[in-house]
């Protein structure tokens, strides 16, 4: 009798046995090759969009902090056209810290660019008489970088555009002290220091103020 219940054990197990190995394997997701995932979509917005985000940041660093400048940064084939940028970074100042820190919003997946979403730079010294520092109220950004884009086309950068469709615009918003009004700065170059033409537009009436080169 002991024999004969062994004996049917060991035909269920061997038949069981048989029945798992039959059963395909199911493939591991996380072996998959990079090359088969999805890549993050690269995502362009304007200067008021950017620093709405930068602006939140800014306020959990400092409940005090006001902007001094925001500026656009192109990359590769995100030129700035039509007043947008995949990279925008706010400077702002907080007198409570006696502080000035950096904030950077990114919008593109790369190597080559700051790490997607918001980054944080390191603090620094704050002086109020610094011209280079002058903070604003965000409440006299009445216009964004598209019409302010629309604007500097009109006086000037049509033509480089249109000489050039990847000619590289930067975008740079701070405040005058001299004549207490908030300038958008509408650069064409790879940098303000080196530019093929400025454009100076009111940040709060989209008024056309002057071209600075």
């Amino acid at each position: 009798m002991r024999i004969c219940s062994f004996g049917l054990s060991l035909v269920f197990l061997i038949a069981l046995v048989a029945c798992d190995s039959g059963t395909p394997a199911k493939p591991d997701s996380s072996s998959a090759p990079a090359a088969a995932r999805k890549e993050e979509p690269t995502v362009e917005c304007t200067a008021r969009e950017a620093f709405q985000k930068l602006y939140a940041t800014a306020h959990l660093w400092a409940p005090d902090a006001r902007p001094y400048n925001l500026q656009s940064n192109p990359f590769k084939d995100y030129t700035g056209k039509d007043g947008k940028a995949v990279i925008w970074r706010a400077g702002f100042a907080s007198a409570a810290r006696r502080s000035i820190r950096a904030h950077v919003w990114s919008g593109v997946h790369s190597e080559d660019a700051p790490p997607a979403g918001i980054n944080s730079g390191t603090e620094d010294t704050y002086s109020p008489t610094n011209s280079s520092t002058q903070v604003f109220d965000p409440a006299f950004l009445k216009v964004d970088s598209d019409k302010a884009f629309e604007v500097a086309q009109q006086h000037g950068g049509e033509k480089l555009t249109k000489a050039d469709p990847k000619q590289p615009i930067i975008y740079l918003l701070d405040w005058n002290p001299r004549e207490n009004v908030l300038t958008w700065h509408v650069i064409y170059g790879t940098s303000p220091s080196e530019a093929k033409l400025r454009v100076a537009v009111n940040a709060s009436t989209g008024v056309f103020e002057r071209v600075e080169k």
